[in-house]
């Protein structure tokens, strides 16, 4: 995807969003928010939508399986500094039914010029062994995809 906008800001209809504001403490030696932030960032927004659709670690835990990172993609289009709101979207664009799922994200600025857009592969794991193994029918049924990617799926 390029840099270019849609007509409503977002690259996908109904993203989960989470606001953020950055801080003093984002900030790198190049008066930027450094990259790691929007990593950061990208985890938490993946996290709260989970617990927004009723899987928390507790629910985890009680199913004795999770989904954890397997990679990250980010690509940046313009830095982001001390003081602005930002918004950061995701959307599920890929899920197998079995073991993996994807992510999709988009961060915008206040002007909604998008700022980064990303994604990450998880994979469901045993949280007792750590190994990877087929998803319980929850996940599969909750983790259903919110926007279409067809390469994702």
């Amino acid at each position: 995807m390029t840099a270019a906008e849609p007509r409503d800001g977002w690259d996908y209809p109904s993203p989960f969003i989470v606001d953020l504001t950055v801080k003093d403490e984002h900030i790198d030696d190049f008066q930027h928010t450094n990259n790691v932030v929007y990593l950061t960032w990208m985890a938490k927004t993946a996290w709260d939508h989970s617990k927004a659709l009723g899987l928390d670690f507790a629910a985890y835990r009680k199913l004795g399986k999770g989904m954890v990172v397997r990679r990250h993609e980010m690509e940046y289009f313009a830095p982001s500094f001390a003081g602005e709101k930002l918004r950061m979207a995701t959307w599920i664009t890929g899920n197998d039914g079995r073991l993996r799922l994807r992510r999709r994200f988009q961060m915008v600025n206040e002007a909604g010029v998008t700022l980064l857009r990303g994604l990450s592969d998880f994979v469901c794991i045993n949280i007792e062994s750590g190994k990877a193994t087929r998803m319980p029918k929850e996940f599969v049924e909750t983790y259903a995809l919110t926007a279409d990617e067809p390469g994702d799926r």
